[in-house]
C-alpha cells in the first residue's frame, strides 16, 4: 500500500474489499458521512472505530495492528514465536497433528509461505535439493519452483506453478502485503524445465495434484489446507498447515513402505 494516512488506509481496504462507502457504512452502522470525514482526514476515528471497521472489510490482524500504529494507537492483537509460552498449546497440537499424519507428508508455513515444522515424512521428499534451499528460512514456494529446488521432478510442473502463484497472488489480494508481491515476481521470473510454458489458470474437475517423480516411483499428492478458526495472536492467524494426501493406492504404498527419518524438520 502507498497510503501513509489512517484516513487513507481505511479508503484503500474498503476499496480492495470492492465496498462503497455506503456499503461500509451500513455494515458498521454509521453514517456514510462520517466514514467519508474519517477517510478524508476530516475526523480521527477512535479506536474502537478502527477494530469495528477492520472487522467487517476482513483485514488480516498483522495489517489491523499497523493500521492501529498508524493512527497513534498502540496494536491491539499480540505477537510470538510458535516456540514462545503462550503458544505452547498450539505448537503442541500442531506438532501432535504433523506426526498422526505420517507417513504422508505434512507441513506448517507462515504468511510468507516460510517452514515453521514438518513431519518426518516431509523430509523425503527433498532429495537432491540445492542444499541452499534448505537454509532457514525455508520458504516452501521457492522450494517448490526454484529449478535448484523440486521444480525438475515435478512431472506436471506447469499445472503446479499455475495452482502455487494463484494461490499467492489471492493470498496478496487479501492481506496487501508487498513482501509476497516481491516473492511472487521472485517466482515468477523461474525459468520452466525444459521450456514447459506458464498457464495462465487451472481448471480441474476435483483437485490438482502434485506429481513427483522419486527413486521409489511416481507419487500423486492431493493437498489440504488448515488453519486456526478464531485466532487472535498474529503469528497464529497466519499459520497454515499443508497436508499432502495420496492421490491413489500405488503412492500410498510408496510413502507406508518408505523407512523414516529419526527427527521432525523443525525451522526457527
Amino acid at each position: 500500500m502507498t497510503q501513509t494516512t489512517v484516513g487513507g488506509l481505511i479508503r484503500d481496504w474498503r476499496q480492495r474489499r470492492r465496498y462503497s462507502q455506503l456499503d461500509l457504512a451500513c455494515l458498521a452502522n454509521i453514517s456514510a458521512r462520517h466514514l467519508s470525514f474519517m477517510e478524508t482526514g476530516r475526523a480521527q476515528p477512535s479506536r474502537q472505530m478502527l477494530l469495528l471497521l477492520a472487522e467487517h472489510l476482513d483485514i488480516p490482524l498483522r495489517q489491523r495492528n499497523e493500521m492501529l500504529l498508524c493512527a497513534g494507537y498502540a496494536p491491539h492483537y499480540a505477537e510470538h514465536a510458535l516456540n514462545d509460552a503462550p503458544l505452547h498449546e498450539a505448537h503442541s497440537a500442531i506438532t501432535a497433528l504433523l506426526t498422526a499424519h505420517e507417513p504422508f507428508p505434512a507441513m506448517a508455513v507462515d504468511g510468507h509461505w516460510n517452514l515453521v515444522h514438518a513431519n518426518r515424512s516431509l523430509s523425503l521428499l527433498l532429495a537432491d535439493v540445492a542444499p541452499e534451499l534448505l537454509e532457514a528460512p525455508v520458504n516452501v514456494l521457492r522450494l517448490g519452483l526454484h529449478p535448484q529446488g523440486l521444480a525438475a521432478r515435478i512431472l506436471n510442473f506447469s499445472e503446479w506453478r499455475a495452482h502455487l502463484l494463484q494461490r499467492l497472488q489471492r493470498q496478496y489480494e487479501q492481506t496487501a502485503d508487498p513482501w509476497l508481491l516481491a516473492l511472487y515476481d521472485e517466482l515468477v521470473a523461474y525459468p520452466t524445465p525444459d521450456g514447459i510454458p506458464h498457464l495462465p489458470r487451472v481448471n480441474h474437475t476435483i483437485a490438482v495434484p502434485l506429481q513427483l517423480d522419486t527413486n521409489e516411483g511416481v507419487l500423486s499428492l492431493l493437498s489440504a489446507t488448515m488453519t486456526f478458526g478464531t485466532p487472535l495472536e498474529v503469528a497464529l492467524s497466519e499459520l497454515v498447515l499443508e497436508i499432502f494426501l495420496p492421490a491413489n493406492a500405488g503412492s500410498a504404498a510408496i510413502l507406508r513402505n518408505l523407512d523414516m527419518p529419526v527427527e521432525q524438520m523443525a525451522c526457527p
